[in-house]
């Protein structure tokens, strides 16, 4: 590509911290300079498919004009001004009704962030507030999963539950506890006359019981848990979920940054399951990446409590950039685009077409699970099938595939020895099949040699 040169990027990269930053891991780094549908192209014109739609969030593919001009036509007219209270401007307040016409019923109202950490951060907040305005304010804390992603600002850190993000940060805030989570590969109940999703809502209600409800405001959850290994719960978790929650007066946080937006066959994936949320959490899709937005949609009853407060009391919460012009006219243009190419059905049609490639894979020795909905999936590696046991961490299986599969054409991520896909939801049959060859390919290589 002869607009970049290459030692230069790498010259001025050396300024640049990155996420995750350590320098065993940036060595050799891919400098990508294009995309175009699912092809994104690197400074020496190598052409990659995306596996995983960047980093689950490309969701309607590369090099979309339509969402350029969107924010250009945008920042010519108001670029940004201000959203706070007092304040509004027009592509927020129509983003906000949209994304209520598309919202499980009750949920109404959007607060606009910039990503999917800070969006969980104002869900914490906002669940305590609610809390406080019923006089109960000893309803503080939150529950989460073990192998759960929420972010990694410190609020959301401490919602996570993949504890290597934890260490070299004094994480441990109070009034954050972790449960098991619905994880059917790895997780036996040690009652056998109930299967995973129950037994994994059970030690919710055990935990919010252990704890005191009095204490307990909320319990956040993915619908399907993304980056710690797409983990899809058995069909009876979420509804039983609910009903915990109901009964104990815990509020139900949806954590949708990566499932919402078509992901999984529906516009929000918690209505996978019938499930009516009190919170709904997103990022990412709502705009493809192409603009830095994400938000927390609210219940009426939450709004009301919100609206009811007296003045000195208010809901006391803020982003310079809540409700950002040019990001909610993004956001706009993404839903018309998903809506009119109909892409929430496709992931659901595709993703049946996936998850039946994928099962292929079957046939490999070290291939333990294959698991995904809609254009969600992952394969888990193991060193032995009928324990299920892992490799070595410092083997590091997982990271070698996804390598092997980088230098074949396929771009993805995974999580110890799963590997996950997630390409966007304009993907073809045909690039269905050359991500899953590819990974076959890598698969035998690194695990058989």
């Amino acid at each position: 590509m002869s607009d970049w040169n290459r030692d230069e990027v790498l010259e001025d990269d050396r300024h640049l911290l990155h996420p995750l930053q350590h320098p065993s891991d940036h060595q050799d780094p891919t400098i990508f300079v294009k995309g175009e549908g699912v092809v994104v192209t690197d400074i020496d014109g190598n052409e990659y498919l995306d596996g995983l739609s960047s980093l689950w969030n490309v969701t309607i593919g590369h090099g979309r004009e339509e969402l350029a001009d969107a924010a250009a036509e945008q920042m010519k007219q108001l670029a940004y001004f201000s959203a706070y209270v007092g304040c509004t401007n027009v592509p927020a307040a129509r983003l906000a009704k949209r994304l209520a016409e598309v919202a499980p019923d009750g949920l109404n109202t959007t607060f606009f962030t910039t990503g999917g950490a800070v969006s969980n951060d104002s869900a914490i907040k906002t669940a305590r507030f609610f809390w406080q305005t019923k006089g109960r304010s000893g309803k503080v804390k939150v529950i989460s999963r073990h192998d759960a992603y929420h972010g990694v600002t410190l609020a959301a850190m401490n919602l996570t539950g993949i504890s290597s993000y934890w260490p070299m940060f004094e994480s441990q805030l109070p009034n954050f506890l972790h449960v098991q989570a619905p994880y059917p590969y790895h997780y036996t109940p040690k009652d056998d006359s109930i299967g995973c999703g129950e037994a994994a809502a059970r030690a919710l209600e055990e935990a919010i019981l252990r704890e005191g409800p009095e204490t307990v405001a909320a319990f956040i959850g993915e619908p399907v848990m993304g980056a710690g290994g797409v983990i899809v719960p058995p069909d009876d978790y979420w509804p039983r979920v609910r009903e915990i929650c109901d009964r104990y007066e815990v509020l139900l946080i949806a954590d949708e940054v990566i499932t919402g937006f078509g992901r999984i066959g529906h516009w929000f994936g918690i209505s996978h399951w019938g499930v009516v949320p009190d919170m709904i959490t997103f990022a990412k899709g709502v705009t493809s990446g192409y603009f830095p937005l994400g938000g927390i949609i609210i219940s009426d009853e939450i709004l009301e409590a919100i609206e009811t407060t007296p003045p000195d009391r208010k809901w006391n919460h803020s982003f310079t950039y809540s409700g950002h012009p040019a990001g909610c006219a993004v956001g706009l243009k993404n839903m018309e685009i998903i809506e009119r190419e109909d892409l929430v059905s496709k992931a659901k049609e595709l993703g049946l077409y996936f998850m039946d490639k994928l099962r292929h894979l079957d046939d490999l020795s070290h291939v333990g699970d294959i698991r995904g909905i809609g254009l969600m999936a992952a394969v888990e590696l193991v060193k032995d099938r009928s324990s299920r046991v892992h490799y070595d961490p410092a083997e590091k299986i997982g990271s070698s595939v996804v390598k092997k599969m980088m230098d074949n054409g396929v771009y993805t991520r995974g999580r110890g020895d799963s590997v996950s896909f997630a390409p966007p939801l304009i993907v073809s049959k045909a690039q269905i099949d050359q991500i899953v060859d590819t990974a076959r390919d890598a698969i035998v290589v690194v695990t058989e040699g």
